[in-house]
């Protein structure tokens, strides 16, 4: 049985890359429809996150020339996700592809996980087969991130990014998750629903330079822990109690050299020992409101996380 397939793909700044990929993008449409696997009606989603080169002009281009091209053009550079976000709640389908514009990302993966969705899958995560085509720093940082998100409790595919089918329904109660910062690699998962892998290997980006450098690997990382995670604000809750309880500590020790042996630093324990214990105090006092403030921190936001300006 046939499936409408929407294949939603984020841009920013890829001129250099968009003509490629549509092409690749429209070919496999055709073999997956010529196989009977998606009906004809089946589309490419172009999301532009606020493009400063040609990419909306080479989208609005493609529109022209073929019905299944499709494009969305955002009102400024809203990031990655939001504008995965914006793209996925828009694209009417029975099946939600979300894959990046660079196409490192084996697109004829799409087929097994077209395949896996007739199965009966809601969710079909792409997940690397090895890191091999990674710098030695790329993949000690990678291995390094996802370690530490699971050390956090966050529940998440391990060497797997957005590369993601979703079915109709998943993406309806993805839209119920409104906070702002979203992180859709630890939300997906969170849905439920019947899932499964699909293993390829990751090719060199063919064209353009990466929309992910250093800091904002980081920024994303650091997301990623803040909003699933309240393990550091819990962390410097223990600090604080550890340092807290080394005061106490320090105080019978100097109490004890006073009494005991009378070789105490005159001064020395009425300057430090108020220091150490306010420290400890303090830190702990924000550790627990911190815990609070974590709460309405993730639940007050609303703005909004996009905001469309084109629709072609």
């Amino acid at each position: 049985m046939s499936a409408k397939l929407a294949i939603v793909v984020p841009c920013y700044n890829e001129e250099e890359v968009f003509p490629t990929t549509v092409a690749r993008l429209l070919a496999l449409l055709d073999g997956l429809q010529a196989r009977g696997a998606v009906t004809p009606d089946s589309f490419l989603l172009f999301v532009d996150d606020g493009s400063r080169d040609r990419t909306w002009a080479l989208i609005e281009e493609h529109t022209a020339r073929d019905r299944r091209v499709h494009g969305l053009k955002l009102s400024r550079n809203c990031g990655h996700q939001n504008a995965l976000l914006a793209g996925l709640a828009l694209a009417d389908a029975d099946a939600l592809v979300s894959i990046d514009a660079d196409l490192q990302d084996d697109p004829e993966v799409i087929t097994a996980m077209v395949a896996k969705f007739h199965e009966g899958c809601e969710v079909v995560y792409g997940v690397r087969n090895s890191r091999a085509s990674d710098s030695a720093f790329k993949r000690v940082t990678a291995r390094g991130y996802y370690r530490t998100m699971q050390l956090f409790g966050v529940e998440i595919v391990y060497d797997h990014a957005d590369f993601r089918l979703l079915s109709k329904r998943v993406v309806a109660h993805l839209q119920e998750y409104a906070e702002v910062n979203m992180f859709l690699r630890a939300v997906i998962p969170l849905l439920g629903f019947r899932s499964d892998i699909v293993y390829y290997e990751r090719a060199p980006r063919f064209a353009g330079i990466s929309k992910y450098p250093l800091r904002k690997m980081l920024a994303f990382a650091m997301t990623g822990v803040t909003s699933f995670s309240v393990a550091p604000l819990r962390f410097i809750t223990l600090l604080g109690f550890l340092t807290f309880m080394f005061s106490f500590v320090m105080v019978f020790w100097v109490l004890y050299g006073k009494l005991m042996h009378g070789n105490v630093i005159p001064g020395w324990a009425s300057s430090v020992i108020p220091i150490y214990f306010l420290g400890g105090a303090q830190l702990l006092s924000i550790g627990v409101l911190g815990e609070y403030v974590a709460k309405i921190y993730l639940e007050s936001k609303r703005r909004p996380r996009y905001i469309v300006e084109k629709q072609v």
